[in-house]
């Protein structure tokens, strides 16, 4: 794909002398690929299946098992947690918003421009919000806590759930 993304570069900036076309970020969708016997790590959802909590009740936690290198929004796929990812993980929506607890959000790389527009469309957005499928599993997310925000914003159509591939 970086192959493609380069030749067709270096193509239109030789042929036109005026124009060059530069691409962002190439996405995957579903994340990025990784083995099924990769090193994993635990990790805790809390309220994963936002629909079904009750007001007043503590929020229900789901502890997983999460293959380092995939995505948030991967693992909770997996897990049959209830993070939509509309878009399949090509930051296009707001819908895997996720909620992390300081000292973790701390050590997270910055966000991109693009995940930060998409974040101002998040539901319940706070200081710590970021998307699941821009988060990439690490061995210092070892027994984090990351949070599903109530509800979440879906622009694209109501009551659709995109499967994982």
């Amino acid at each position: 794909m970086q192959t493609i993304h380069t030749k067709l570069t270096r193509h239109l900036a030789s042929s036109s002398g005026k124009f060059l076309v530069r691409f962002g970020a190439i996405r995957h969708h579903g994340g990025p690929s990784i083995p099924s016997n990769a090193p994993t790590i635990q990790f805790t959802f809390v309220n994963p299946h936002p629909s079904q909590a009750k007001k007043g009740e503590p929020l229900e936690k789901l502890t997983v098992e999460a293959r380092i290198g995939e995505t948030l929004l991967q693992t909770a796929h997996r897990n049959n947690v209830d993070l939509e990812g509309a878009c399949e993980g090509v930051c296009a929506c707001s819908t895997c918003h996720l909620i992390f607890q300081n000292d973790v959000f701390d050590t997270l790389s910055d966000p991109s421009e693009d995940e930060e527009d998409m974040l101002d469309m998040a539901f319940g957005l706070t200081a710590t919000s970021r998307l699941g499928c821009q988060v990439k599993v690490t061995q210092d997310m070892e027994g984090m806590e990351v949070r599903l925000p109530a509800a979440t914003r879906n622009f694209y159509v109501d009551g659709h759930v995109p499967q994982p591939h």
